[in-house]
Formats: structure tokens, sequence, C-alpha cells
């Protein structure tokens, strides 16, 4: 997006530099990585990166109204709603396109966002290591609002960890050693010192929660959630000492229920030039567009892409049973702006937020970005590509 930045990258770039990179993550993080990374990161100029953070700012202010959390009650299911729950989120992901707009600028089209943590262990290492590599420029910066690696570990064990001794604090999920994001993980607990804990290894006496460490067990005061209500449903036969729903003496970092709360269900509410337009699919009460080659349909509460309908037909509308849980959203056009080797790439950027309890709005930190030739951004659209894949972002100062 830089262009003299850009040729100088791909100019320097040899295939030896990119494998020697790809060497030193599995040497730092042996059987862990199991999702490609790009060739490159993306420079991102000043211009658009302040139409980005425009952006994500007027869609805080619509998650920081009074009213936010009497507008989103309807999105947590039922049978899916966890005790406890805090003020606000502590975590905030934004996912934009990266489009043109009218006038032939670059801007940003909202995707999607979620009030779940991302990759935010691994993304500061791969950045580091990006930096570290090719030998960035002083004139681009990862960060926002902080200087380096250190300050960002500490902001995040401010919200993770908080004052609780880091053996109290667990990183929790379903299985996982067998998770796609397992790296971070594994980043995660060497930067906080945090245990990395599976869903069917709590124990529950009473309304505490414990996990054992080898030699002892331990009880957990705060928990890291990574794990989504979605996966728990590929194990309709799983028991466990603990249930979600229970009501527990612990903190939630990253309380389940933003999950809902912040996600596809609030796109429609969402007016802004960097929001396509959307609705919910019971809003159409039968009618729907005669023009569906424009759109997508999304459910509401999947996950990296899973259902998503890109292509489609009247019947696949006609026969959805429950239309209040699906939204069609107006297609944006990715404008393909990284130069590659041979050709140009799509590229898709998350802008990723914490949230400090009491603070009155949540804090960028940094972004990630994914860069794709496929129909969608995601693995199994960019399968025997090069550079694809995850990456990170560069922003001019």
């Amino acid at each position: 997006m830089i262009s003299q930045l850009r040729q100088q990258f791909n100019s320097d770039f040899t295939e030896n530099k990119y494998h020697k990179f790809i060497t030193q993550i599995h040497t730092d993080w042996p059987n862990q990585l199991e999702f490609r990374i790009a060739e490159t990161p993306v420079f991102i100029d000043k211009l658009l990166k302040d139409k980005l953070v425009a952006a994500c700012e007027s869609f805080v202010d619509v998650i920081v109204s009074p009213d936010f959390k009497a507008r989103t009650n309807a999105a947590i299911p039922g049978n899916q709603n966890v005790p406890n729950e805090n003020a606000h989120t502590s975590f905030l992901a934004i996912d934009f396109a990266v489009c043109k707009d009218a006038d032939g600028q670059l801007s940003p089209q909202l995707i999607e966002l979620q009030g779940f943590p991302s990759i935010f262990g691994f993304q500061s290492y791969i950045t580091e290591l990006f930096r570290q590599s090719y030998q960035i420029g002083s004139g681009f910066d990862n960060y926002f609002g902080i200087k380096n690696q250190a300050e960002y570990i500490q902001k995040l064990r401010e919200v993770i960890v908080g004052n609780e001794n880091p053996e109290n604090v667990i990183l929790l999920d379903i299985y996982p050693e067998k998770q796609k994001t397992r790296v971070d993980f594994a980043v995660t607990e060497a930067m906080l010192g945090i245990k990395v804990v599976c869903y069917t290894k709590i124990q529950k006496v009473g309304r505490k929660l414990f996990y054992d460490n080898g030699c002892q067990n331990i009880e957990i005061k705060r928990i890291y959630n990574r794990l989504i209500f979605d996966d728990l449903t590929n194990f309709p036969d799983l028991k466990t000492d603990f249930h979600f729903t229970d009501d527990v003496d612990v903190v939630w970092v990253g309380h389940p229920n933003w999950f809902f709360r912040i996600s596809k269900y609030i796109l429609p509410f969402l007016k802004s030039p960097y929001s396509p337009e959307t609705h919910f699919l019971s809003d159409y009460d039968g009618v729907f567009p005669t023009d569906l080659e424009n759109y997508v349909l999304k459910p509401l509460f999947s996950f990296a892409g899973s259902g998503v309908i890109i292509n489609i037909r009247p019947s696949d509308l006609v026969n959805i049973t429950d239309p209040q849980n699906y939204i069609l959203q107006q297609k944006v056009i990715y404008e393909p702006v990284v130069q590659a080797p041979d050709g140009l790439v799509k590229c898709e950027i998350r802008m990723l937020y914490v949230w400090p309890d009491g603070a009155t709005r949540p804090q960028l930190l940094t972004s990630l970005s994914r860069l794709s030739r496929g129909e969608m951004i995601g693995v199994r659209y960019n399968k025997d590509f090069t550079w694809v894949g995850g990456s990170t972002c560069f922003f001019e100062l």
C-alpha cells in the first residue's frame, strides 16, 4: 500500500529468508504452528490508518452506549447464559476488508467484530520476528499508544492476570493441544506464566474450581476464556465436572456472554460509511432482495467463517427455519492491494483492543492481517497459494 516500501521489500525478499523466518517459529514453538504465515507484512499509510481507527471508534461508541446491554440481551441463547457477567467485554476484535471507495481511495469496510480474544500473544511474537527478520524501518509501528513489546505484555497482564498470582489464572479451551491456535496458547503461557487447561480437566468443589498442576490442585480465580459454545456442540456426550453455565466463584476474563453480545448480532445496528448495509434475515419477512448476488448470508453465532454462504440461492433463504439467527450483509469488494512477485493479493485487517475492568472505553493495542487470493479469507480458500496467510501490520507514524 506504500509503493516505495513495497518495492524495496519485494526486491530484498528471498525464499531463503522466508525459510529461515518460518524455521525460527518452529524452533521457538515446536509442533505448535498449524496455520500458514504469509511471506510479507502489510505496510499501511497514515491515511488508511486514520480511517481504520476512526471506523473502530465509531463502533465503540455504539458498544459503550447506556442501552447496549438491553439491545443485545436477545443475542444470548437462554441455555447458554453464563452467570456473573461483568460490565463490559474484556476484548474486542474488529475485522475489515481493504476496499476502494467511490473516489478510488483505499478504505476499510467492516466484515465483523467480536467481543472475544484473538491471538494476542502470538501476534506480538510474530510481529517482533517480522521486524527482526526483515529490518522494518523505524518510521512504522505495530502498536498503538504503547512503545514496545514489554509495555504490550504488561497491558495483557493487567487485563488477564489482574492482581492474582499467575498460578491461579488459566487459559481455558476444549482439548487445547488440538486447537489450530495452540501456538498462541503456548506464547501466552510463556508471556504471562498462566496455565493452559482443558475444559475436561477442571474440578468443581462447591462454587470453587481447581486444576491439577501435576503436584497439587490449584484454585482457579480468573479464567482467560478461549472456549466458545460452538466448540462444545461438537462433543455432545462430553462428561465434565464443571459446566459453563454453573454459578462459580471465578472472574471471567472474556466473559462468555460477550461473545454473543458483540458479534454479527450487532452489525444491523451499525450505521457508518465503513459498515456495509446489514439486516437480520427475519426483517425481510420472506420478501428477499432480488439481487442476492450482492449479498452474503451469515449465521450469527458461527466462528471462523463456518456456515457462511457467499453465492446465495433463494432456496437457501426459504429453507432457514430460524431467520432471526442469520443476517444478510451487502458484499464488499476486496481490493487486491498487496503486491506479491506474481500478482496482487487481497488483505483483511483485524484491530485488537483490550478493555481493563473499570475503564470507560477499550484500548486499541495492535492488529493482525490476513492475506488471501481465494474467494474468502481463510485456509480452506487459499490452499496451494503463496504470499497468503496470517501476517502483521506496520502502520506509518
